[in-house]
């Protein structure tokens, strides 16, 4: 099994959230949240702040932690042929806006970044970790915990 630690920021201003258009290997894209993997000894928390800058261009502050999720992607279901199955292990933030200007992520795999209204999220090809985010975001569950997504048609891994 592969493993993976993540930070993602959850920021959601005047009833819209901030999402960024993933591309893969194949070109097909997918919303997400701005965020990705931690590097070697890194702080999860210093992590989503660059990610933050590094795909959309913004300057952003932790305001709060939301909470930790774990998903298992079965090998079966990955991009990567081959590939064995994956533990993604999510530490989510809420994360204010400072500064900057938003922007495509120079020679990443971030297309674009958008203010998205909360009632169009569920119209869009999106990552699970999405609706994660949002719920965590919404309920501030004291576990820091949320049920499993289901995965399928317009939610994908």
């Amino acid at each position: 099994m592969d493993r993976r630690l993540a930070a993602y920021a959850v920021c959601i201003e005047d009833g819209r959230v901030l999402l960024t258009q993933a591309v893969e290997p194949d070109g097909e894209r997918t919303w997400t949240l701005p965020g990705g993997g931690v590097e070697h000894a890194e702080d999860p928390f210093d992590a989503v702040i660059r990610e933050v800058a590094e795909e959309t261009g913004l300057e952003a502050v932790v305001e709060r932690l939301l909470g930790v999720d774990s998903r298992v992607i079965p090998a079966g279901e990955r991009r990567r042929l081959g590939a064995p199955e994956l533990q993604n292990v999510g530490v989510f933030y809420r994360v204010r806006v400072t500064g900057g200007r938003l922007r495509p992520e120079p020679n990443g795999d971030t297309a674009g970044s958008v203010w998205t209204p909360l009632s169009d999220v569920g119209r869009l090809r999106r990552s699970s970790l999405v609706d994660v985010g949002i719920d965590l975001a919404q309920t501030l569950p004291p576990s820091g915990h949320v049920g499993p997504v289901p995965v399928g048609g317009l939610v994908q891994h």
